[in-house]
Parts: C-alpha cells; structure tokens; sequence
C-alpha cells in the first residue's frame, strides 16, 4: 500500500516533532506527505507518525519542498485531525520557554495542548462573541484611586503595551477591578487572559464578570473541567470565539491571538508553578507573551514578591499604588502582642502566649459589634507536629522514622466539638504508637510543636462558648459566609470572603512556624499570608483591628503595622542582591545520584562567572523522579548553578543541551533540573 502513495504536488516534505518526551530527539524530523492529505497538513496540525518501529503523536512545524535527509522519507501514517492547534505563535512562544527553563519541547507542546476529543471537535465555534449574550459598559473609577491607574488604563484600551504591579489598597476588591478592566477590553473587540492561584479565584473573578458581561462570554479553564469540556473551550478560544479566558495556571498558554491584555493574581503562590518539567511559572509565561505579542501586563496582588519588585525598578513595568493617605484611612489598626511597654506591662505573658489577652480582647471586641471574627493558624489537622516534653527532640515513629502527630478522629466534626484520637500516630504510614518513647532521652511524655486549626478551634470554642466557631483548611475549605458573629478559624488561603462584608477583628497566631521554615522565601510567604488577612479586615476607623502574635521588633513585622508591602518589597530584593540569589541572579537546582551529577556537570558549558554551589542534601520532603541503587551511584543530592543576571534563556540553553548529550549517551539515573526554582531550600 505505502508503494502507490505519491507525495504532495508542491511542498511535498512535512517537518514534524514527535511528542516523545525525549531530549535528544526533540528536534523536527522530515516525512513525506501523500496527495491525499495534501489540503490537511498544516503548520500546527496534529499528526500520526512511524518513529522507530512504533506509531507516535507528531506536531506538523513546516512544509517545505525537499529535505536535507539523504535516506528515502517515509510517509506520514495519517492525520489526526486538520485542526491547527499550535498557531505560530504559541510556537514561539513554546520554543523560548524551553530554553528559558532548559525544557524538552514536546513536554511543553502537551501542557499547552490538551488531548484531542473527536466530540469536542463537532462544536460550533463561529458564534461572535456579541451574539453569545449582553455586555454592558463598566464602571472603572476604582483604577482612578490610584497613582497611575487611569493612565495605565487608557493605554490598555488605547492598545499600547502598558505593563504595572497594582498594589491592592485596604478593602478593594481585585475581583471588581479585573472584572471592570476584561470587560471593557472584550467589548472593545480584544483579548483578555487572567491567571489566578486556585479554583476559589476563578469563581470569584467568573461572579465579578458576570455583572458585565454574560456567563457564555467568559471562557474558564482549570483543572477541574473534563477532556471534553477542556477541548471545546480550547477550540473557542482557537477560533477567537472567546474573549475573556480566565483559569489557573494551564490557562497560561491559551490560544488568545488578539491578546491586549495579560493578568496574574498572587504571582508568589507555589500553584502558579507547573509540577512536572520544565516547571515553568505562570508569571513568565505571560510576561514573554506581553513581549512576543505586544500585550499589556498586569500582576495584582495584596502583597509584592521580589520579582515583581525587580520588575517595576528596571522599569519594565510601573507601580499602581494608592496614597499613603488613602492606605492610613482604609487599612485597619494593626498590631503585634506587647508591641509597647505598656502593653506588656499589662500582659506580661504576651510575648510567648499563643493567644495573649490583646487578642482576645480584638476577638471579643468585634464579636459584640456584630462581626464575625478571623484567627489565622500556619497548619491544618490537630496536633500535627510532636516532640519530647523533656528533650523537645521530634517525636518519630519507630517503624518508620516519620513524624508522630495527634489527628482528629476520622469522625470528628469541625467545630469545637471534634472528637480527637489522643494516641500519637505516624503522619507517614499512619501506625498508631500507644506507648511512644523518645529515642534520644527514653522519656514518655511529649508536647505539641505545632497547634492545628481544629485544636485552635476547640480551644477558642470554650472560650467563647455561645459563638459558633467555624473551620476551613485541609479537605474542607469555606468559600463564603454570611457576616454574623462567629469565629473562623483558617489556615493560610483557606480563609472565607465574608458575603458584602469584612471581619471585624483578626488574629496571627504561631507565625514562628511561617517565619522558621528553612527556605529562601520564607519571609516574603509569610507577609503575603497576613497581607492577605490585614486586607480582609474592616477600617481601623469602624474598630477593625489585627493581632499578629510575633516578636514586634521583627523588620518584617513593622511592614505589616504600617500596612508597607512595596517597602517590604524593597528590603526582600535587596536581602537577595546581597547573597546573589533569584530574582538577582538566575539559579539552576539539579537534583540527582552523585555519580550522575559530576557526570552532568562535566558537559555543561557554564557561562562567564558561573559559581556552583554543593552539592548538599536535598531539602526536607524533595524525592527524585525515579528510583535507582544508592550503594551504587551515590545519595540524592542538588547542586545549585548561579549565574549574574543577563538573557533569561542564557542559562537554560546551555542546560538544555548538556540534557541532551546526557540522553544521547542513555544516562537512565534520575536527573531534576529547574531553572529559577520558586523553592531552592
């Protein structure tokens, strides 16, 4: 049969790249088109192939009229479908993202695309945007409150490229003013893209939406969705029926040809970060498209990462910050227990209480005006964390050696009346260890490390015992409650929206657990998550007030009193210039046995004043991708490559090619590499 199969009449040669997964062969591959499917090979089409014996998934990336390959082609097996699923560019922009993160094509192309489904494809996808529903013209007098806001608006709508980090004021609502801006962008005939952290985002920004434009015109990509659906919604936005895409952090590389404008809330959140390689982050996805596609940029946050600050003082973007007079009516009264000498006079017991008597007197405050009331704890569970009363060594299961906590029991409710299992229990192989004794001193008796939301819970539930006391954390998360007076008790982004409302009052609690942990962004994660509680709470002018339970000498403290996250910016990007680490510098992690490390490193060709650093352990809970024989090739360890700053493929490219030679040589040890990790330990 392949012997009366006549090539294509002119450009008969398809350069494809198979979807392999594989370094060394991700690289176009030539094959011969037959007449027949002549009309249907495009560039960006999916294709069937013969590749190596086996039939593989292939992306058409040209036609050409011969090949440079000496031996005869063979023929394209067939097409899966003539739809063009990788436009130009999207290749682009897939192309310089494997080099800025050292990624295989192929793996990018499959986070980009979703799998084909024929149904998905009987979809009408011509319907005008306009006819989809009614669109009515927005109010943005809340960008007007801020310095810049309404010229960076106007640019947007003027189509020039306008790029800003807006510092959300005390009390705005991000949802409202996106929701303002996208719609009167797509009404304008063009393309908005709006990344957020979760799914309680996306629900949010929909409902904002849906006061101006209808439900069908607002095209929503997450996780969640099922082949189907997903495939559909990609189509609409490929065919330029959507406007408006809004979704989490695969929604990034959505197909918006007429992009005027890219969005990111909360571009420090870790789910913005893809999980599998190359690991890219949602925040330079978008950030390349608003160069490549001549798009306006905006990053909204209640807090500032180093990178966004970076951002602003190299001038590629601008800040969009309310007056420190408008911060100072709106944001509410904000302070740190025994933040005074009088105070501590007062409670001397402040500074090492976990709920000393300023925030009970915050909490009790707000509850008898009539609103509900926020405590923010660091961990989910009950006593998730244990360690010996007498040697305070961690408490570890002697199968095992994982950490001992107490749960609740698998019935407990999550109120204040939650039945507790009191027998301490393996948080890695669930063993239940009665008669626990500590392996360093012998001793039986042992204490909490860390405090749950659903002990705090109980605890606060007999404080207060005709309050209703509510959870949200772990598994069962409260989007929205009605604003009464209750207590909730939440973990970091868990905490409910309050319907048409702000709490009254809010407590910090156990922020030694946020500020200890052994990690580079440790601080910056820890401000963002009570940035995110201060801007919930209502005017310090109405009695909003904020507790954080911390040592009020703390730098990053004092940001949060004075309601500061540009000025906490500042001193976190400064903190990294010192020690030359990212956003200051570029850092490649490379995580693997020994012996392939030093193997790696040797083909590598680092640029000028590359240092590298290691190699060490890895971090606590960090696995490799694979298993193999440690007596043999080595323990797991990472070895960090840093680098001054310059072209952000720079280093990836070089990376890159030292994996390929690494594949081409069958190197089968499992090897990590991420470019600009948002976690290096």
């Amino acid at each position: 049969m392949t012997n009366t199969r006549e090539p294509a009449s002119t450009l008969p040669v398809a350069r494809v790249l198979p979807l392999l997964g594989i370094a060394h062969l991700d690289r176009p591959f030539d094959y011969l088109v037959d007449s027949s499917q002549d009309s249907s090979v495009q560039r960006g089409v999916r294709v069937r192939i013969r590749f190596a014996g086996r039939l593989a998934d292939a992306i058409v990336l040209d036609r050409v009229a011969t090949s440079e390959h000496g031996d005869k082609l063979k023929y394209l097996e067939k097409v899966i479908s003539p739809e063009v699923v990788l436009p130009d560019f999207m290749s682009t922009l897939i192309s310089s993202l494997a080099n800025r993160y050292a990624g295989v094509t192929s793996d990018l192309i499959r986070l980009a695309i979703p799998p084909r489904h024929a149904q998905a494809e009987a979809s009408a996808v011509d319907t005008p945007w306009e006819e989809l529903g009614s669109a009515q013209e927005p109010d943005l007098s809340i960008w007007s409150g801020y310095a810049h806001g309404q010229s960076f608006v106007d640019a947007v709508l003027a189509g020039s490229t306008a790029r800003a980090v807006w510092q959300l004021a005390p009390g705005d609502d991000w949802a409202e003013g996106v929701a303002a801006l996208a719609a009167k962008v797509a009404i304008d005939g063009k393309g908005v893209l709006v990344v957020v952290p979760d799914q309680r985002d996306v629900n949010a920004l929909s409902e904002a939406l849906e006061a101006h434009v209808s439900k069908k015109q607002i095209t929503e990509l997450s996780a969640g969705l099922g082949p189907q659906a997903r495939y559909r919604r990609f189509r609409c936005v490929l065919h330029g029926q959507a406007r408006i895409v809004i979704g989490t952090r695969s929604a990034a590389f959505a197909p918006l040809e007429n992009l005027a404008l890219c969005i990111i809330k909360d571009d420090g959140d870790d789910n913005l970060v893809e999980q599998r390689a190359p690991y890219v982050h949602a925040r330079e996805v978008l950030s390349t498209r608003s160069v490549q596609q001549k798009s306006s940029f905006l990053i909204c946050s209640s807090s500032r990462t180093a990178e966004a600050q970076l951002l602003v003082e190299s001038g590629w973007a601008h800040d969009l910050v309310a007056s420190r007079q408008a911060i100072r009516t709106r944001m509410p009264y904000i302070h740190a227990a025994a933040d005074s000498d009088k105070a501590l006079e007062r409670d001397p017991q402040a500074r090492y209480a976990r709920m000393p008597g300023a925030a009970f007197w915050a909490l009790r405050t707000a509850l008898d005006r009539g609103e509900p009331v926020l405590i923010q704890v660091p961990r989910k569970g009950y006593m998730p964390t244990l360690s010996c009363a007498n040697c305070r060594q961690p408490s570890r299961c002697r199968y095992c050696n994982g950490p001992l906590g107490i749960p609740p029991a698998p019935s407990a409710g999550s109120g204040a009346s939650a039945v507790v299992a009191s027998v301490p229990t393996c948080g890695w192989c669930g063993r239940p260890d009665s008669h626990h004794s500590c392996g360093h001193c012998g001793s039986t008796k042992i204490r909490a490390v860390v405090v749950g939301q659903v002990r705090t819970a109980e605890e606060i539930g007999r404080a207060f015992p005709k309050v209703p006391v509510v959870t949200s954390g772990g598994n069962r998360i409260v989007d929205e409650i009605d604003a009464h007076p209750r207590i909730v008790v939440a973990t970091p982004g868990a905490e409910p929206r309050v319907r048409g409302d702000l709490y009254g009052a809010a407590v910090l609690l156990d922020t030694w657990a946020l500020l200890g942990r052994q990690d580079l962004r440790a601080t910056e994660d820890a401000f963002s998550k009570w940035m995110h509680v201060a801007s919930q709470v209502c005017p310090g002018n109405r009695g909003g007030e904020v507790v954080i339970v911390a040592d009020p000498g703390l730098a990053v403290v004092q940001s949060l009193i004075r309601y500061d996250p540009v000025g906490q910016a500042k001193a976190e990007l400064a903190a990294r210039r010192e020690v030359h680490f990212p956003p200051a510098a570029h850092v490649a992690a490379i995580d693997g046995a020994n012996s392939s490390i030093d193997a790696f490193l040797a083909q590598v060709e680092l640029p000028p004043h590359a240092e590298i650093l290691g190699p060490v352990d890895l971090p606590p809970g960090v696995k490799l991708p694979g298993e193999y024989d440690e007596s043999q090739f080595g323990p797991p360890q990472r070895v960090l490559i840093r680098t001054p700053l310059g072209p952000r493929g720079q280093l990836g490219t070089l990376l890159k090619n030292a994996l390929v030679a690494r594949a081409a040589k069958k190197d089968q040890l499992p090897l990590r590499v991420q470019v600009d990790p948002i976690t290096i330990g």
